[in-house]
Parts: structure tokens; C-alpha cells; sequence
């Protein structure tokens, strides 16, 4: 039983296996998931504006308080 079963996992793991053969494009920014060059915005501008407004926020959050609170 377990000799079946053995042979037939190792069949089914080696003769079902698709051999795909593809050139992927190689350089310097291809291993990214974004897409550097030719945009409609630059790059640093959201990069530089995510940080900015995540720097920027607990400063609108403290001033929003204050103001509620008379200060």
C-alpha cells in the first residue's frame, strides 16, 4: 500500500510538471513591482510626499487638539 502510494506521488510530481521556458527582462530597476521611469508623476514626488504626510500628521492631529481645547 504504501509502495503504491509512494510511486504514484512521485509520478504524479515529476510528469506533471509544465517546463516553461521564459526570458524575463533583467537590469537595474526590473526586479521592482513599480514602475520608476516615464511616469505621469515622478517617483520622488510620492515617495517624498508619503513620508512627508506621515511626518506631518501627528503635528495636524496635536494642532487640531489644541485648537478644540482652547489653547
Amino acid at each position: 500500500m504504501f509502495q503504491q502510494v509512494t510511486r504514484l506521488a512521485t509520478r504524479r510530481a515529476f510528469s506533471s510538471t509544465v517546463r516553461r521556458q521564459a526570458h524575463f527582462e533583467e537590469g537595474v530597476y526590473s526586479n521592482i513591482p513599480m514602475k520608476i521611469h516615464n511616469r505621469r508623476i515622478p517617483y520622488a514626488v510620492v515617495h517624498f510626499g508619503f513620508f512627508a504626510l506621515g511626518f506631518t500628521l501627528p503635528f495636524v492631529a496635536v494642532y487640531v487638539q489644541f485648537k478644540k481645547a482652547g489653547l
